[in-house]
């Protein structure tokens, strides 16, 4: 392919590490049979590689001068779809139920900048997919397979939990990059649940408590569920935190994933009623 300079605005670290291609691409599935969405091919290098175990691949390229590259590299290959597309803004489910109607698989070296909401975008439509291998900063990933008590845990960490199986694979230095970043990156793989690992009940409303619980990180939960626009009487909230059996002087980032879906439940009462204000364009990001 033409050499190509990367573009900073859109966040671009071409993977050139051979070894570390490889390594990803035998963690998704070969043969004639896989159906796999890139995000962000940038020049190809993984395309490459999957096409030539012969999956099917739908390529989706956010940059415009990339993607006639693309096309003309992959002009000889049935199997490589490439669509110039925001991954943010198109309709997901359509694009690939028009292109396969079963389970797909996800390859993405995600943008640092991008990272969560495009994780956010994956999740909306889980149920879409059979398996994600995502590489993100390092710090992102953290996060994502982090444990109650520890530092990285927060609501990345419990909303993931909800609705998917997530393993480190490996780090990958800044070296396997070009240009270099100043940080490492993780490769995860995710494997959507059939259903909730939990009932949370009305799930909108169960990330909302996630995001008030770690919205103050050195307050308690009863300071910070008061962020959730309460408009109860202390009494009527430390009632609903007794019939949780969760003590209002815990901080969220000590609650388990079955813990914040008992709190969600139990002050779900107090949002019908209207005593909890309703947020309607809370961002969990």
């Amino acid at each position: 392919m033409e050499k190509v300079r990367p573009k900073k605005a859109l966040g671009q670290n071409f993977l050139t590490d051979r070894n570390v291609l490889s390594r990803i691409a035998r963690l998704l599935d070969r043969g004639t049979d896989a159906r796999i969405l890139e995000v962000g091919p940038g020049k190809g290098a993984l395309t490459r590689i999957l096409a030539e175990n012969g999956a099917r691949v739908l390529a989706i390229e956010l940059d415009r001068q990339l993607v006639p590259l693309l096309e003309k590299e992959f002009s000889g290959s049935g199997n490589v779809k490439v669509l110039q597309a925001d991954i943010l803004r198109i309709d997901l489910p359509t694009v690939l139920r028009e292109h396969w109607a079963g389970k797909w698989e996800v390859a993405a070296n995600l943008p640092y900048n991008i990272s969560s909401q495009v994780l956010f975008r994956f999740m909306e439509s889980h149920a879409l997919f059979s398996r994600l291998v995502l590489m993100l900063q390092k710090e992102v990933g953290e996060r994502l397979v982090a444990h109650p008590g520890s530092k990285e845990y927060g609501i990345l960490s419990v909303l993931f939990r909800l609705r998917f199986d997530i393993t480190r694979e490996f780090t990958v230095k800044p070296g396997s990059f070009y240009p270099v970043p100043k940080v490492d990156s993780v490769v995860l793989t995710f494997r959507p649940l059939p259903e909730a690992r939990v009932e949370v009940g009305d799930e909108a409303f169960f990330r909302q408590v996630v995001k008030a619980a770690f919205g103050q990180r050195r307050k308690t939960l009863w300071n910070c569920l008061k962020s959730l626009g309460l408009e109860a009487a202390d009494r009527e909230l430390a009632k609903s935190l007794a019939e949780s059996g969760i003590e209002a002087s815990r901080r969220g980032e000590t609650l388990s994933l079955d813990e914040f879906a008992q709190l969600a439940k139990t002050l779900s009462p107090l949002r019908s009623s209207g005593k909890i204000l309703e947020q309607k364009h809370l961002s969990v990001l």
